[in-house]
């Protein structure tokens, strides 16, 4: 197809926005494929009430106080799940499902696996491969996970222009060292994941006892304060840019504190979208979260495809005194819609559609 322009519009997307005009972006494939800008007289957000059940929603799951593992949000390729270990595990995990992402909302400790042993602290991702054994052992009673089970290995994004140094150095990540756990115990158990139901296994010694390994697939971590968040200081970049992790049909982003642009007329608060392919999925870890109101860390919102969502309508104006965003959040992007739990609904914030009002 070809570019086309119609009307009133801005020369440049997001900067100098026609006076009056609210911009939407108008994507195919989260930012990456095809895309309009469309400019409008009034927010794109502006409803009066919805009714259906598309809408944006709003969870808070700093209620859950359970220690297993609770499923939130799920489709066939990505799992959502909150996991709140309070002790030592005197047991082994393996997951012959899918792989795993921890992202450590709090807490720290250590963490055992066939390949050997690594710390673990607030800010870190750990990417778990299908089939690893592996234990955390916290070291105090809080600790948060938000744990991503895919159906599909999970890879680091393309770089393209960018180079082999953006988003984060290759050398930033960590991986484990040969640790052969030796014990008393007359019994090691493996706890076996597949087809959601668990089998147990039991060694007359422990089946951690690797004394070394090689190869190019591994358990490995990176911290949040090692990304380095891509930003034009001329005009506001889509959420793809500021992607960490990739599976099969989504994507997993870090938002990050940065500078905001420089440029006076530049758009400096995301820009109004419907999520024409993607659900997407926001959890809000640590900072000061601007464009929300009403957030907090420990909370997701969902918006789904088809429905509007943008900044709300006071952090346009805040964002024209401040000079950098500190908020921290973890986004989940997926192309297949996203089905929600009865123990995530119970959790809903039932009016956070009308905050836009």
């Amino acid at each position: 197809m070809h570019l086309q322009t119609k009307g009133q519009f801005s020369r440049q997307a997001h900067v100098s926005i026609p006076p009056g005009c609210h911009e939407e972006e108008f994507g195919r494939g989260g930012f990456f494929g095809a895309v309009s800008q469309l400019y409008h007289e009034h927010p794109p957000t502006g409803w009066t009430r919805i009714e259906g059940p598309l809408r944006p929603q709003a969870y808070d799951f700093n209620q859950l106080t359970s220690s297993d593992r609770i499923l939130l949000l799920y489709n066939q390729d990505v799992s959502f799940s909150i996991e709140q270990p309070q002790q030592k595990m005197d047991w082994f995990l393996r997951n012959a499902d899918g792989d795993e992402i921890f992202f450590i909302h709090r807490g720290s400790g250590q963490l055992q696996t066939d390949f050997g042993g690594m710390t673990y602290q607030q800010g870190d991702y750990i990417v778990m491969p299908r089939g690893t054994t592996y234990r955390f052992l916290p070291e105090k009673a809080d600790n948060f996970f938000v744990v991503f089970e895919s159906k599909s290995a999970i890879r680091q994004p393309d770089r393209g222009i960018l180079g082999q140094h953006a988003l984060y150095d290759q050398t930033v990540i960590e991986t484990p060292e040969p640790q052969v756990i030796k014990g008393n115990q007359k019994e090691w158990e493996i706890k076996i994941k597949r087809l959601n139901e668990i089998t147990s296994v039991f060694y007359p010694h422990c089946p951690l006892d690797v004394v070394g390994w090689k190869g190019d697939l591994y358990p490995w971590k990176l911290n949040i304060k090692d990304i380095r968040p891509v930003m034009s200081h001329l005009a506001h970049l889509p959420p793809s840019v500021h992607t960490t992790l990739v599976g099969h049909q989504f994507v997993i982003c870090t938002f990050l504190p940065r500078p905001l642009e420089t440029d006076p007329e530049a758009m400096r608060v995301p820009f109004y979208h419907r999520n024409i392919d993607y659900d997407e999925v926001l959890f809000y870890h640590d900072g000061e979260f601007f464009s929300r109101d009403g957030i907090k860390p420990g909370m997701i919102t969902l918006h789904p495809q088809g429905i509007h969502h943008g900044p709300h309508p006071k952090a346009v104006e805040t964002s024209k005194t401040k000079t950098h965003t500190s908020e921290i959040a973890v986004m989940l992007d997926t192309l297949n819609p996203l089905h929600v739990s009865p123990e995530a609904k119970a959790l809903e914030l039932s009016d956070y559609w009308k905050s836009w009002q």
